[in-house]
């Protein structure tokens, strides 16, 4: 083994020992590690580690991590699933149990699966390569399978990007809220915010509340609409996104300096928005139609980069 996979699998053991230590409240040095004194735990790991480097893999995605429930039997005695000691491993990764009786992740699998994964939940685009399928031992109620896809990812464009769509339908709340909410949720983060008026059960009236956000704003953003709102559930998507690339840029103009935002496909302008804020204060203070001063500083913006980009 080289180097740098000893240094791997000495970083997964140590997941390992530093959880078992922290679960008995002793020293690392000190504690007695059942599991980690095992030959099932070294070959576990080690090939792990070996097996993805022969492979050549550089990156490792996981799913959410099914858990399982119930009690499993251990040299300490029965304890509760997840162990104590995957509970402890899994601190900030995405679990659940899909109400299976039985230990599903065990703590020499949480330490190799957080030790390599870069991310969890949807499968990250790629181009699909070869398909490996492992059987457990458990005689389980569902297939007791591992499956495992390797592709080679593809590169994301600064055009492309994922997003959450959270939505809700709301038909019993006072109107007035809405305009704060939507203000709240933008300033938590969110990128857009709208309400769809919609006809719900027994021909009530009442809105869609549609939130678009980026994952790691998600909870916030959740808990927010149901502290917020009067609904009791929220539903959840994934979307890819394709988006122009942005620019603020500061035009000098006849009617003075106005901010414009550009949309730029593939290197080159394909859109011109004049900042509102600015056109609105030009308009207030000259005593000009507000749409009048879009029309001239489209008008004047697009020249200008023809000629500043051209």
């Amino acid at each position: 083994m080289s180097q740098k996979l000893k240094e791997k699998s000495k970083s997964i053991f140590l997941t390992l020992a530093k959880a078992e230590a922290y679960i008995h409240q002793e020293d690392i040095n000190s504690v007695h590690l059942h599991e980690l004194g095992s030959i099932d735990t070294l070959i576990d790991i080690v090939g792990s580690v070996v097996g993805l480097d022969k492979m050549g893999i550089e990156e490792v995605y996981s799913s959410e991590i099914n858990v399982g429930e119930g009690f499993v039997k251990t040299a300490h005695g029965y304890l509760p699933v997840p162990a104590p000691a995957t509970a402890h491993i899994l601190k900030g990764v995405p679990v659940y149990s899909s109400g299976v009786k039985a230990e599903l992740t065990t703590p020499t699998g949480a330490a190799i699966l957080t030790g390599f994964s870069s991310g969890y939940g949807s499968l990250p685009l790629m181009k699909l390569e070869v398909i490996g399928y492992g059987a457990g031992e458990k005689d389980l109620p569902s297939p007791n399978l591992l499956r495992v896809l390797i592709g080679e990812k593809s590169i994301q464009s600064e055009q492309e990007d994922w997003v959450s769509v959270l939505e809700t339908n709301i038909d019993d709340m006072n109107p007035e809220f809405y305009d704060y909410l939507i203000d709240f949720l933008l300033k938590k983060g969110a990128l857009d915010v709208f309400l769809t008026p919609i006809q719900m059960k027994k021909s009530r009236p009442g809105m869609l509340l549609s939130v678009i956000c980026y994952e790691k704003k998600q909870k916030e953003i959740i808990d927010t609409i149901f502290s917020e709102t009067s609904t009791f559930g929220i539903r959840i998507s994934r979307l890819r996104r394709e988006k122009l690339k942005r620019e603020i840029k500061n035009l000098k103009t006849s009617l003075g300096n106005i901010r414009v935002k550009l949309g730029i496909l593939d290197g080159k302008i394909v859109s011109v928005s004049p900042e509102y804020e600015d056109c609105k204060k030009i308009a207030l203070e000259r005593k000009i139609p507000l749409k009048r001063v879009y029309e001239l500083v489209k008008m004047e913006a697009g020249s200008l980069i023809t000629k500043r980009y051209a």
